[in-house]
C-alpha cells in the first residue's frame, strides 16, 4: 500500500514547530504513534485482499464519473441525486472512507449483520454518536456515517488527505489541490492508490457497476484522473463565485476556530484557500477544453435546484447514460424538495481579504457566460449573501 512520507514529515515537522500550540503533544501521539500502526495495519489488509478476493486481481474500474466544481457549489447535491441510482452507481459511504481495505469492509459488514441479529444495539449507539457529532453540522453540511461522501479521503491511509489541513491550518505547507502540476512519478503513484481504492469498493457493490465520485479537491486533479482512467466522465458544477467562495473560506474558519485556532494562525492557510478557489473555477475548464472527447457537463447550480429532475436527465444525456424508469420515479417524487433547496447562512465577502472587484475581474468570462450579477455595480455595494 502507498504511503506519502514525504508529506508525513512536512506535517510533523510543521506540527513539531508549534511550540506554543497545547494541542501539540496529542497530535505528535497520533504522528509518531497512531499513524505508524494504522498504516500497519492498512497495509496487511491490503496484502490480504488480493489473497481473500481474488475477483480482485480482475475488477476493472470502467467510465467512472466525476463530480467536481468549487466547494459549496452544489457537488454533494449533484452527488447525493445520482448516487440515489443504486443500480448504476457505485460510490464511498462515509465510514467506508475510513476502512480502505476490502476485507475491513467486508468484516465489518459481517459484523453489522450480526448486529441486527442482536436486535441493532451496537447501530443504535452509532446512530446517537452520529447525531451528537456531525447533528449540528448538518445545516452547513449534511454528514452522516451512512451518506456519501467526499472519496478522495479513502487516501488518509496513505497519508494523502485534507483531514491533516483541516486539523492543523497548514495549507501553505501542504498542497493537496495542483496534481496535475506534480512530478509525474508522484502523481501516478497517487492515483494507482486511488484506483485501487475504487476497485475494491466496486467489487464490494457486486463489481459491475459504475464508480461515482465527488470531491472539490479533484478540481486540481483533471489530468491525472484522465492519465488514470482515459474513459473517465466529468459533470462540473458552477456556482456564483460571489456565494460560494466566501461560503467557502467561512466553512474552514468554522472548522479551524472550532479546534482553537486564533485567525493569525490560519492566516496563511486562508490565504491559499482563496487562490486555490479561483483555481477551481478555471482549471476544470482548461483541462477538459483539452479533451474534448471526454464525455463532459458543466452544470449550473441555480439549473440543478430550479430543475433538478431535468438537470439529471441532461447529466445522463452527456454522460451516454440511460434513466432507468424506476430512477425517474423517484427523482418526479424527489422534484419538490430539492426546488426547495434553501440557503442556510450568511455570509460577507468583507470577512476576508478578498474583494468583490478581484472576484468578478478574475472570473470576468465565466460572470459573462453565466449572467451573474456584478455586485460592484450594485446598489450601496452589497456584498452579503447566502450559501447552501
Amino acid at each position: 500500500m502507498y504511503f506519502d512520507l514525504q508529506y508525513y514529515w512536512r506535517v510533523l515537522r510543521h506540527v513539531w514547530s508549534l511550540k506554543d500550540w497545547p494541542g501539540r503533544p496529542r497530535m505528535l501521539v497520533r504522528l509518531l504513534v497512531g499513524v505508524p500502526l494504522a498504516t500497519l495495519f492498512h497495509s496487511l489488509c491490503f496484502m490480504l485482499d488480493y489473497l481473500l478476493f481474488p475477483r480482485l486481481w480482475r475488477q476493472r474500474v470502467e467510465q467512472p464519473v466525476f463530480v467536481i466544481g468549487h466547494a459549496r457549489s452544489g457537488t454533494t447535491l449533484a452527488h447525493r441525486l445520482l448516487a440515489a441510482d443504486g443500480d448504476t452507481f457505485s460510490y464511498f459511504l462515509y465510514w467506508e472512507l475510513f476502512f480502505p481495505s476490502l476485507l475491513q469492509k467486508k468484516v465489518i459488514r459481517a459484523l453489522g449483520r450480526l448486529d441486527a441479529r442482536l436486535g441493532g444495539p451496537c447501530l443504535r449507539r452509532l446512530k446517537a454518536w452520529d447525531e451528537r457529532t456531525f447533528g449540528r453540522y448538518r445545516h452547513i453540511h449534511d454528514m452522516s456515517l451512512w451518506n456519501a461522501e467526499e472519496d478522495q479521503f479513502v487516501m488518509r491511509a496513505a497519508f494523502v488527505t485534507q483531514q491533516w489541513a483541516l486539523d492543523v491550518p497548514l495549507m501553505h505547507k501542504v498542497d493537496q489541490f495542483h496534481v496535475d502540476h506534480m512530478p509525474a512519478r508522484k502523481r501516478r503513484r497517487w492515483l494507482h492508490h486511488y484506483r485501487e481504492c475504487v476497485k475494491r469498493q466496486l467489487l464490494l457493490n457486486g463489481g459491475d457497476r459504475i464508480h461515482l465520485s465527488k470531491n472539490p479537491l479533484m478540481c486540481g486533479w483533471v489530468e491525472a484522473l484522465i492519465e488514470t482512467f482515459p474513459d473517465a466522465r466529468f459533470v462540473v458544477m458552477v456556482r456564483n463565485p460571489h456565494q460560494c467562495i466566501p461560503s467557502t473560506l467561512k466553512l474552514l474558519e468554522v472548522t479551524w476556530k472550532g479546534k482553537g485556532w486564533t485567525p493569525a494562525q490560519y492566516d496563511a492557510s486562508l490565504r491559499v484557500m482563496t487562490d486555490i478557489a479561483f483555481e477551481s473555477f478555471l482549471h476544470p475548464r482548461a483541462a477538459l477544453a483539452r479533451h474534448p472527447d471526454t464525455p463532459q457537463l458543466f452544470v449550473d447550480y441555480r439549473d440543478m435546484t430550479a430543475r433538478p429532475r431535468e438537470t439529471v436527465h441532461a447529466i445522463y444525456r452527456a454522460l451516454g447514460l440511460p434513466v432507468s424508469a424506476s430512477f425517474d420515479r423517484w427523482l418526479r417524487a424527489q422534484e419538490e424538495r430539492e426546488r426547495g433547496h434553501q440557503a442556510r447562512f450568511e455570509y460577507s465577502i468583507d470577512d476576508y481579504a478578498l474583494s468583490v472587484e478581484r472576484i468578478e475581474r478574475e472570473l470576468d468570462t465565466l460572470f459573462e457566460q453565466y449572467q451573474w450579477p456584478r455586485l460592484s455595480a450594485a446598489p450601496a455595494h452589497n456584498k452579503t449573501g447566502e450559501s447552501a
